[in-house]
Order: C-alpha cells, then structure tokens, then sequence
C-alpha cells in the first residue's frame, strides 16, 4: 500500500456547539492523517507523542502505522478549545508550544520509502522550512505542505518560500487571498499542484497556471472543525493513490462533506470505504443495459484493440514517432461548429487528395511536417507555434483552414511546449522515468498532470488516449505493469453512443431536450453525461472481459461508423441492433471544451 509521513501530531480538543461541550482528539495532524488513512493509504506521523494515549485519542493511534517522536506528557501535548458559530469554527485557545520545539534530526533518515511526506502548519513558518529542509535531505519524494493565516502575515516571506518549494500546497479562501490577493490569481509554477478550501463553495485547484473549480457536497453541519484538513488529506491521498488532481479533489470534497455531517473525528475513523463521487442526479446508469452491451462486446470478434499504425500516423520505426504521439495527441479535441447556438456540423475536408474528418483529419495534418520540418514536434517549436504556423498545418487541400477552435489548438501546443521545457522533459526521458518507476503507466498519467495539453481533464482522455498510442505500437515505447490498466477514453462518440443505446437514462427533461435538440449545455450538464460514460466503459470493460483498448475501439470506431453523427443510424448492420434501446433522437452533450 502507499505509505505517507504527516509531520504534526494529534490535539485534544474542547469543542462548543449549540449549548454543548465535546471531548475530541483534534488537530491537522490528525484530520489530515485519518483522512488519508480513510481514503486508502498507510499512513505514520512524525511528532509529539503523550506518555499516556488517553481514550479519546486511541482509534486514532491505533490507525497509524508508526508514531515517531518524542514522548512528552500527555497535559503538554496541543490542545484548542474551539466555538463553532453558524458552520465557523471559533479556536478561543491554542496550544501547539510542543509542536514546534521538535526536533526534526530524530526525521527517519530514509524518506524515500514513503510516497510522499506532508507538514502540517506547526504555528511557524520557520519551523516548517527547517523540516521541509530536512525532508529534503533524507530523500523524501514529494512533500506537500499546510499554511495558516497568521504565518503567512507575519512571515510573508517565509511563506511563499514555502510555497515555492513545496510540490503541492493547501490553503483556505482566505490565506488564498493573503497570498495572491485575489483567487483568480492563484496559481503554481509547473509541476505543482495548489488547493485553496472553499467552505460551502468547494475548491480550487492550480495546476501549475490552469484552474478549476470543485463543487461542494451539500450536507446538514454538525462540525466544522477540521473541515479543511479532512479535505487536504483526502486530496493528498488520492492523487498519491494515481487520481487526477480534480478528481482527487472532488472525492476529498465528500470525505469533508461526511466528516462535518458528524462530530470531531468520528467519519474519519470508519473502517467502510469513503464516498465517492455520485453521478449527477439528472442522469441514471441502466445496468441491465449495460449487461446486454457487454455481452455483445464480448461475443463481437471486429472489438479489438487498435494498435496504432495506419496511413494517417507516422510508420512503425520511425525515430520521431514518440515526439509525433506527444505533439499530436493533446490535439484531439473540438473537430466540430456551432450555429444559432446549435451543434452544427463536424469537420469534414480534403486532405492529401482524401476526405478525412475530425480525428483522422487531425493525424493526417500534424504528420506532413514528419520528414521535412523535423523539429516541429520538439517542445520548443510546439512552445513557440504561431497562429499562421497553427494554420498552416491545418489547411485543407483547397487552401481553406478547416479547424474550427484554431486559437485554442495553438494554446494548447504553446503550453505543452511550455510546460514540457519547464520541467526538463523530452517525450524519450518522459518515457524513461515511467518505465523506471514500479508502476509505469500511473507514473505516466501523473506526470501528465502537469502537462498542457493534458493536465486539464479530470477524466484524463487525451492522457489515456496517448498511454494507449505509445504502448499498442509494435515500438512498445510504454509498458504497463503488473495489474495497471488504461482508464477509459470518454469523447464525444463515446458519449452519444450510450446515450442512443441507452446505457445512460437521461431522468431530467429539460436535459434531455438539450441534448435532442443538439443545444449548447453548461458545464454541470456536460459532466453529468460524461461522468456516467466513463463509469459505463469500466463496466463494460469488466462484463465483456475485453481491455479497454478494445472497448474504446469499440465506441469510437465501430459505434461512429453505425451510429453517425449527421445520418440516420445503420441499424441493420449494427451488432447492438437487438439490444439498443434506439434512442436515435439523442446526441452528445455540445461543449467547446479542449478535453476531447
């Protein structure tokens, strides 16, 4: 199991609410460390420790792998007493004296066993950047760190130091705006992940210079303490665990949800398995359904995996052939044009005397400069791309630029190039550092994370699109290992096939109208739709026994071809014919968004 080291230590809390007083084991220590342990990690913690464990702090000790540390007297150890008034939380006294006088030589000399180390706040800054130094020094592989406000306005300095070395940062509303004055500007440099804790209004992650927002779980507020730190060790332990950022933040903002929907620590310290994100209400998964389907997929000899050679794509050996899938994958989005607020047509044009849509269009453009302008795929040409250099890899055979979100296109190259060179990388030594890891394929979606292009969705489709790419080519340039397997590729194909299927009911009526009538939707409505396609491909994935290579394959190629956009269905030749629910009036939710 992955292992992490929280730097900080329990408090025993006295906490007022509604009239009455509550005894509880408190602290950031202690909510980030349970809150990792519940979300799935070992978890140990480095500092003070009570001679004598008292009972309200001993499920608590017994979750933990280890407790390193001094041993002090249990009436030195932290303590607050807390007031809580509306859903704030109210510390009337603190103690955390203890906390800073560690001494941070008695560290294990080896940090590098664990998968990452967090220091929680300490009352000092100072503090922390002797122990984020001292981590450093004994190996530890990533550390992330908590503030407070009052460090951050006495050493302000000292706390965007902090910041700055750390791989991934928490704060609150307001020590987000302490720090970058407002929440819009907030952000990380490359290769760093920043959350700002949001209350009722969620969360912010920065992905180094990209943000987005979490939404918040509704719940009756029992206890707002810790609420921050439940969502932070959650957060942690997920992305630890191989989850994108925001994904890793959206479950993090349940665990947070269910802790306060309880007093002190009680939710943390459950053995059942931590919620996790529901689908949207406005949509329901039709599992008998998605039996039938499977069982076609599994019984259907045309659904298997694409190995990525074809007329379009660079031939099988060719020295810039990985460059190529880097540079071409993060492409793959946006191959249609609205009008009137409507879905209007896809991309279709001549390209190399054929007529190519959307994807293959794609494929075909960014390979014409493969033998004679090669450097064009290196990370500083793709950093440096000019719109007219965007267009003119684009242009169609007669003249006309085809790619309707040109602009975005070329944001997307500038910023992969971007990030690629801020972070030292060439797609080879990329590679190179997943296939030197014990898990290569979730090293690989992790580093992605932090690369434009890529980084942007939770879903990760553009980043499981090119796990699938570099390792089904016969170069084999990834290899998974043992047990790793690709997560779903969700596009918009994906997604109208299931809704015309019927894997996905969509119980919502003004929903359903938007999507029949091919209307542009909201955001909230997109991902409710594209969050059940993704949960439909693991399941068909699982019932059919077929990888999810083939199970992609199976919905972009072969559900495109019977099930099209902008012609009737050709239902007679389809496998599914029998079991479709043939809800032909249905399309893909319309969103202009660079994630597929």
């Amino acid at each position: 199991m992955t292992h992490l080291l929280v730097v900080g230590s329990p408090s025993l809390d006295t906490i007022h609410i509604q009239g009455q007083t509550h005894q509880s084991v408190g602290g950031a220590g202690m909510y980030m460390a349970m809150a990792a342990w519940r979300s799935g990690l070992k978890v140990s913690m480095f500092g003070p420790r009570p001679d004598t464990i008292p009972d309200v702090m001993g499920d608590f000790a017994s979750r933990l792998e280890v407790w390193i540390g001094p041993v002090i007297p249990l009436e030195d150890m932290p303590h607050f007493e807390i007031s809580h008034q509306g859903d704030k939380a109210v510390y009337l006294n603190a103690d955390v004296e203890s906390e800073e006088q560690v001494d941070f030589d008695q560290l294990p000399d080896d940090l590098s066993k664990y998968a990452g180390v967090h220091i929680t706040a300490m009352g000092d800054s100072a503090v922390q950047m002797a122990c984020l130094e001292k981590c450093r020094q004994r190996g530890a592989r990533m550390i992330s760190l908590g503030t407070w406000l009052g460090s951050i306005q006495a050493k302000p300095e000292l706390t965007h130091a902090l910041m700055a070395e750390a791989d991934i940062f928490f704060m609150n509303e307001e020590e987000g705006h302490a720090l970058f004055g407002s929440l819009e500007a907030v952000q990380g440099v490359p290769g760093q992940i920043l959350f700002v804790t949001l209350a009722d209004k969620g969360a912010l992650v920065a992905l180094g210079n990209h943000q987005t927002q979490i939404p918040a779980r509704e719940i009756v507020v029992k206890d707002p303490t810790g609420a921050g730190e439940s969502f932070c060790g959650s957060a942690l332990a997920n992305i630890l665990l191989g989850l994108h950022p925001v994904m890793a933040g959206r479950r993090a903002a349940m665990l947070a949800a269910e802790k306060i929907g309880a007093i002190g620590a009680s939710a943390l310290l459950l053995d059942d398995p931590p919620p996790d994100v529901p689908l949207d209400p406005r949509v329901r998964i039709n599992k008998v359904q998605v039996e039938k389907v499977s069982q076609v997929v599994k019984d259907l000899p045309a659904a298997g995996a694409f190995n990525f050679v074809a007329d379009y794509l660079p031939p099988v050996g060719h020295p810039l052939a990985l460059d190529y899938f880097f540079a071409a994958t993060l492409q793959q989005f946006g191959f249609w044009e609205t009008a009137n607020g409507r879905y209007d047509k896809p991309l279709i044009a001549k390209l190399g005397g054929e007529l190519r849509k959307g994807s293959n269009y794609l494929y075909y453009a960014y390979l014409r400069p493969l033998d004679t302008n090669p450097t064009f795929y290196s990370p500083e040409r793709q950093a440096n791309l000019t719109l007219d250099e965007m267009a003119d890899i684009f242009r169609a055979d007669d003249g006309t630029v085809q790619m309707p979100a040109l602009a975005l296109h070329l944001q997307q190259a500038n910023q992969y190039g971007r990030d690629m060179l801020a972070l030292g990388y060439s797609p080879q030594s990329f590679v190179q550092q997943a296939m030197e890891s014990q898990t290569p394929l979730k090293t690989f979606m992790m580093l992605l994370d932090h690369i434009g292009g890529y980084k942007e969705d939770p879903i990760r489709k553009k980043s499981s699109l090119l796990a699938l790419s570099v390792s089904a080519r016969p170069e084999a340039f990834l290899r998974y290992g043992q047990d790793e397997t690709v997560a779903p590729v969700v596009d918009y194909h994906c997604m109208r096939s299931v809704l015309r299927i019927g894997l996905v009911e969509v119980l919502d009526a003004d929903l359903y109208q938007k999507l029949a009538e091919r209307r542009l939707l909201n955001e909230d409505e997109e991902w409710a739709v594209r969050y059940a396609a993704y949960h439909i491909q693991k399941q068909v994935e699982a019932l059919s026994g077929k990888p999810i290579g083939a199970v992609d394959w199976f919905f972009f190629n072969y559900m495109r071809s019977h099930c099209p956009e902008m012609t009737d269905p050709v239902c007679a030749e389809c496998a599914l014919d029998a079991v479709c629910a043939k809800k032909k009036e249905m399309f893909q939710p319309v969103l202009r968004t660079t994630n597929y």
